[in-house]
This record gives C-alpha cells, structure tokens and sequence, in this order.
C-alpha cells in the first residue's frame, strides 16, 4: 500500500509558487492523472448524454435539463457529503463514490445499448451520476490540502481545473466522434472504463493517520456546525453570493451548447465536440496563466475581469453563426470560468481552517452549482419560449451584473492566514465530577476596563462575539457591573462539556490576536477571572439532594487559565 508522507514544505530556492510546482508532490500527481482520465470519461459521457436527449427528446428544456440533472445533486447532497469529509476518511468517500458512479454508468450503457432508454430515464441515470459527484467532490476538494503545502494551494487548484478542461478539450471531441460512430451506448462505456485508473489509486493511497482528541460530532451537528460557520464568516458568504450569480449566468453556455451546434452553426455531433474543446482549451489557458494573473490583480478585479469577459463570450457565442468565431469566443469563455471558479475555490479554502473546510467547500458548491442548476432551466425555458440567441444575450447581462455585484460585495484578498489550530487551551481541572455530556455550561470571564479603553474593548468584544458563536458558543452576551462601570463580564453558553472543549480547541493562531488584545486592556490582578458552571433546575432540588451531589448551581473557577 502507498502511504502519503506529510507534504514537504516547499525548497528554499522555490520563492513563488509556479502554475505546475504543486505536481512535484507525488501523492498529487498519481491522483490528479487518474482523474484526469475519469474526467476524459465524463466528458464522452456528457456529450453521448447530451446529444441522446437531442435525438429521444421534442423540447429544448429537456436538453438544458441534461445539465441540470448533473448539477441538481451537488445543491442537494453536498452539505452531507461536506460533512462526512470532515468527520469520515475521505479516500474511503472518494472511493464509494467512484464504484458507485462506475456501477451507474454500466448500467446506463446497458439500457442505452437495449433500446431501453427514455428522456426521464436517461435524467435519472445522469442525476445519480451526479450524486456521485457530489459525495465525491468535497472529499476530494478538501483533501487537496493534505497532499500540498498550503502556499501550493492555489496552483493545485488550478490544476484541477486545469486536468478537466484538459479532458473538456479532448473529450468532447472525441465523445463526438464515439457517438457518430458507435452511438451513445458506446460513449457511456468508454465512462464506465475511464474510473478504474482512479478506483486503483485510491485504493493504493494511505492517508496519514490523525490522531482524533475528541469524538466524532454526529451529522446533524457536523451539519449545523458547517452552517453555522459559513454564516458566521463574510468573506466565505461574499464567496457564495457571487459564485451563486456566476452560475446562473455562465450556466447558459454549457447547457445550450448542443443548441448552439445544432441551430447557430448548423453542426452535428462532431460541431458540439469541437465548441467544448475550444471551451476546454481556453480553459487549460486560463488555469496556465492564473498564476501569473493573481500576482498583478487582486482577487476581486480578477473575478471581475472573469465576469466581463464570460459575458463577451455568451454574447459572441449568440450573434456568431460562424463556426471558428463561435469557437473563439468560447475559448474566452473557458478561460473566464477557470478563472473565477478556482478563484472561489482558494478563496474558501484559504478562509477556513481544516477542521470545518469539507463543509464549507460544500457550501460554496451547493451555491455555485445551484446557480448552474436554476440558470439551466431558467435559460432552456428562455430558449424553448423564444429562440437560443435571446437566452445567451440574457445571460451575458447577467454575467455584467456578476460584476457590477463587486462594489457591494467584494471578494476578500487571498491573505496568508495561519488557521492551524493554536493548542494552548488545555481541558481545566474541575472541582465538580464532570462528565463529557454534562451540561448545560455557563461560562463568565471578568475583565477590568479602564474607562478611556472602553470603546476599544467593544470594538474587541464584537469581532469576539463573531468567532465565539462561529465556534458553537451559544448565548453569548457582554455585560457591565452597575456597582463597579470598571468590571465587564464576557458570557455564553454550550450545550454540554464535550461542547466547550470542541468550542476552545477550535480557536486558531489567528483567532489568538482578539483575546491578546483583551488581555492586554485588562486592567484586574493576574488574568481575566473564568468561571465554568454548570446549570441546574430548582426542581430537581431533591433529585441532587438524594444522589449526593453538591449545592445546585456548581461554579467551577479556575481564574490561572486563559478563556
């Protein structure tokens, strides 16, 4: 079995990062070949799909829904899958659902090559596809972060997206060819075959063991936690916001793609090909030159620049009955969707530390794939009522107003933020017998204010109140002593002990500069005073009374340790 060492830090000569450094690391590079030939299979296969539903199929919605179906699963299963990344192994995730999606795919050749597929058939078979992709992505999205460094992060980002559009740029065409040739049955074959290379990878691949200090959170909760995090964290729900927008728009492209061949440029199934191979080429251009594009321009001028020039290319796409200016605009088109879809993705990983970055990688593709599933059929209805050129000219408007979204939303710069946890608190000694489900706890920390500094500690108290309630506190109040204007007491609440030992581990170095600040404007004896208490009912006076247990209302106190 293969074991994957911890990613070696880069070489000292190394100074920036390049578009292909992240492939020095093996683990990586094994990976992403394997999928790049699962991605060659999902294009033969999208293409046989797409141009099946054509032939079986009377209405131009039907054929947008093909896309729709695929994107469906990942606004619907993704959280799940999100969270189970971070609470689960993902290379056994990432496993279950290659098999899985391998098994469908069989069985779609199957029915394809018997004769039994219908329109809703042929949508059910890509909608489990899809739900394979959803349970795979986040895993293995997340797991990119434990074969590269994390200043490789986003030159391996863009490498995924670059190995797809590889394929995106070879497959069609030749899933165009496949189809002409053999038929559709054919196609789905070839992508039933193109998952063994990754199902062997995978399966060699031996993730390092991490040592797991607390018991593993339950879905629902892991669930909630995400929610709770994404929510509580702007620069990630700046990031869903406008991926949500990008979708709708840039949805149109990939999913009127077969009308665009069929109708504006009178091709066939070889057309189709070649328009998503311009669109893959340019895309592989993009993934080459972000590199160089995010050290000349912040990120949100980047995702700017993406938004103008998708529009460009859905417009040239509408009015061009010409078949190389059709492909010349696509090949824009591929290279605005890399980049801003990698420039998403690294900026939600680079805002989110590792034990919660599955969930929110999920999040943000529940939102950008949602998009894509909503702009799908808005833009197939819009094609079937009037005519495909009028649902790419409407797109294009949307993808302007994506970047006109950027003045009121803009995306944070990729800063370096050390989001590894910080491991000083360590669990307090308690006078009161506590166990892991006890609770509720009630947790009070005294400060000493000068009152010059009074407004300083608010500004402090509310980027605290954020962090505390992103981290599970519940709660949370900040209260002054009417008999003493010095004396502030910080409070919140969680749901039992476990909750507050998972509530302070999760603090990260970066998080370490708000209680050093409110430290630092304390002005009592020794450190803020903690108390950690328990709740109680009075109505279980007498149960407490008969099982020997102290007075209702325990305060455990510990004032020598930090909060």
């Amino acid at each position: 079995m293969e074991r994957a060492p911890a990613p070696p830090p880069p070489p000292d000569h190394v100074q920036r990062p390049s578009a292909l450094s992240a492939m020095r690391y093996p683990v990586f590079r094994k990976v992403w070949l394997a999928s790049a030939s699962s991605n060659f299979g999902g294009m033969i296969q999208s293409v046989g799909a797409s141009w099946l539903m054509i032939s079986i199929a009377e209405s131009a919605d039907m054929v947008a829904l093909v896309q729709a179906s695929i994107a469906l699963p990942v606004m619907l299963f993704s959280l799940v899958a999100g969270a189970m990344a971070d609470s689960f192994d993902r290379r056994k995730m990432m496993l279950g659902a290659q098999l899985f999606m391998l098994l469908v795919s069989v069985a779609l050749a199957l029915c394809t090559w018997s004769g039994l597929i219908t329109p809703w058939l042929l949508l059910l078979f890509t909608f489990l596809i899809g739900c394979g992709a959803a349970f795979n992505a986040p895993a293995w999205q997340a797991s990119v972060g434990d074969m590269v460094p994390r200043v490789e992060l986003p030159g391996a980002v863009a490498l995924n997206s670059m190995g797809f559009n590889i394929a995106r740029s070879v497959g069609p065409a030749l899933g165009g060819a496949i189809v002409a040739a053999a038929g559709a049955a054919a196609a789905f074959a070839v992508n039933a075959v193109s998952y063994i290379a990754l199902i062997v990878v995978l399966a060699r691949w031996r993730r390092p063991a991490e040592p797991r200090l607390l018991p593993r959170e339950t879905l629902g909760v892991a669930i909630a936690a995400g929610i709770r995090y994404v929510a509580m964290s702007p620069a990630i729900r700046t990031v869903l916001v406008r991926s949500a927008v990008f979708g709708v728009g840039a949805s149109a492209v990939m999913a009127l793609m077969p009308l665009v061949a069929r109708d504006l440029v009178a091709g066939g199934p070889l057309t189709y090909g070649l328009l998503l191979g311009a669109f893959g080429v340019g895309a592989i251009a993009g993934a080459m030159g972000s590199a160089h594009l995010r050290q000349r321009l912040t990120t949100e001028s980047l995702v700017r620049c993406a938004c103008v020039a998708f529009a460009v290319a859905a417009a040239g796409a509408a009015m061009s009955t010409w078949l190389p200016l059709t492909m010349a605009a696509l090949l824009l088109g591929g290279a605005a969707w890399v980049l801003a879809m990698s420039t998403f993705n690294v900026t939600v990983q680079l805002s989110t530390p590792r034990w919660v970055v599955a969930r929110a990688l999920s999040l943000y593709q529940m939102a950008a794939f949602g998009g894509m599933a909503t702009g799908s059929w808005l833009w197939g209805s819009v094609a079937a009522r009037d005519d495909v050129r009028t649902a790419l000219l409407g797109a294009a408007v949307v993808m302007l107003a994506c970047a006109a979204l950027g003045r009121w939303l803009p995306l944070a710069k990729l800063t370096e933020l050390n989001l590894d946890p910080l491991r000083r608190w360590q669990e307090p000694a308690t006078a009161v017998p506590v166990q892991p489900r006890t609770g509720p706890v009630v947790i009070t920390i005294e400060y000493v204010i000068r009152e010059q500094d009074v407004l300083e500690f608010l500004g402090a108290m509310a980027e605290r109140r954020r962090i505390r309630r992103r981290d599970g506190a519940r709660n949370w109040r900040v209260l002054r002593d009417l008999a003493d204007p010095q004396v502030w007491i910080e409070r919140y609440e969680t749901s039992t002990w476990l909750e507050y030992i998972r509530h302070n581990s999760r603090l990260t170095h970066d998080d370490a500069t708000i209680p050093e600040h409110l430290r630092a404007l304390h002005q009592g004896p020794g450190a803020p005073r903690v108390r950690r208490m328990i709740e109680r009912q009075t109505s279980a006076l007498h149960t407490v009374a008969s099982a020997g247990s102290s007075a209702i209302g325990e305060t455990l106190i510990d004032p020598n340790r930090s909060p």
